[in-house]
């Protein structure tokens, strides 16, 4: 009898527990708010004109929604090696704080709101590119390729790196090449970015035989791939303006950028100190925010004729 009490006065204080904010900080809001601004970028770089709040908000708040049903599939998948993870412990369903049917129940209801309301609102095209970058990253890359291969962010990053694409054909109904390019400057950005993040939390991913790159092929070696990727993004950066998409503000701001992320990963490889790591992950950050604002800004300061 004592320990039923035990057990419903434990599932009680769960409940109690339990608030808004673990239902918010497992949508990664931080996260998806960058994956908004840059698939608003690409909305905006669609078209010359403005655009319409009919397609605007339901487009926005649809992959929002889409957005952070995944990120909270990622918390309710990943809740075994949160738990042990310095970076990840105290996250609401690795605590118990959030029970995983609850945060699986809303994840199933901020996706499904997020694909009506794209599918109904704004396009069938864009719902179903929202929703395989859902597939994308919850199950192919959180399930199978964050376990199966050092590769796992390079090849799984496509489903981070669409946002500008679902934007785009939020307007347009079209798969375009421009569009494409966004998507490539982000994926290329990708492996640096979380390249970083992984050196810094070696031992903890080690922990829990997550075989990410600095892992398995040490960090050296991690550092060399993070300063040839920024040689590659710098490479990236200039195709906008290349092929007519952008004009020289964005040249001049992706050309900046991409020369500071050259300069954190030369320190990281050959001069770095115990927070180069860090600093060089929170710097990739900035640099891709600020990069899609100066291509916002770009759009409209110097529209291309």
């Amino acid at each position: 009898m004592s320990v039923h009490i035990s057990s419903a006065q434990t599932t009680v204080d769960s409940v109690k527990t339990t608030t808004w904010r673990d239902y918010y900080e497992i949508t990664k809001p931080r996260v998806v708010a960058l994956l908004v601004l840059t698939a608003l970028v690409g909305m905006c770089l669609s078209t010359p004109g403005a655009i319409p709040w009919q397609v605007l908000i339901p487009s926005i708040v649809g992959i929002g929604f889409l957005s952070s049903a995944a990120a909270a599939i990622n918390h309710i998948v990943d809740e075994r090696i949160d738990s042990v993870m310095g970076r990840t412990h105290n996250r609401p369903v690795a605590t118990g704080r959030l029970d995983p049917r609850n945060a699986a129940l809303f994840a199933m209801l901020l996706a499904v709101s997020g694909f009506a309301m794209l599918y109904s609102l704004v396009n069938p095209l864009t719902a179903w590119l929202t929703f395989a970058g859902l597939v994308g990253y919850s199950f192919v890359y959180t399930m199978y390729l964050k376990r199966a291969t050092p590769q796992n962010i390079t090849i799984g990053g496509l489903a981070g790196a669409i946002p500008p694409l679902l934007g785009w054909t939020a307007v347009t109904n079209e798969i375009h090449a421009n569009a494409l390019l966004l998507v490539l400057l982000i994926f290329t950005w990708t492996p640096p970015h979380f390249w970083a993040l992984a050196i810094h939390r070696k031992d903890d991913y080690a922990k829990v035989n997550i075989p990410m790159l600095p892992v398995t092929h040490g960090v050296n070696f991690t550092k060399t791939q993070i300063l040839l990727y920024t040689v590659l993004l710098f490479v990236v950066g200039l195709l906008p303006y290349l092929v007519g998409m952008s004009n020289w503000l964005y040249l001049i701001g992706a050309a900046i950028l991409n020369i500071i992320f050259f300069v954190y990963a030369w320190k990281l490889k050959f001069n770095a100190d115990e927070n180069t790591a860090m600093d060089t992950f929170k710097f990739s950050i900035i640099h891709l925010m600020v990069l899609f604002i100066v291509l916002l800004v770009d759009h409209y300061l110097l529209p291309i004729k």
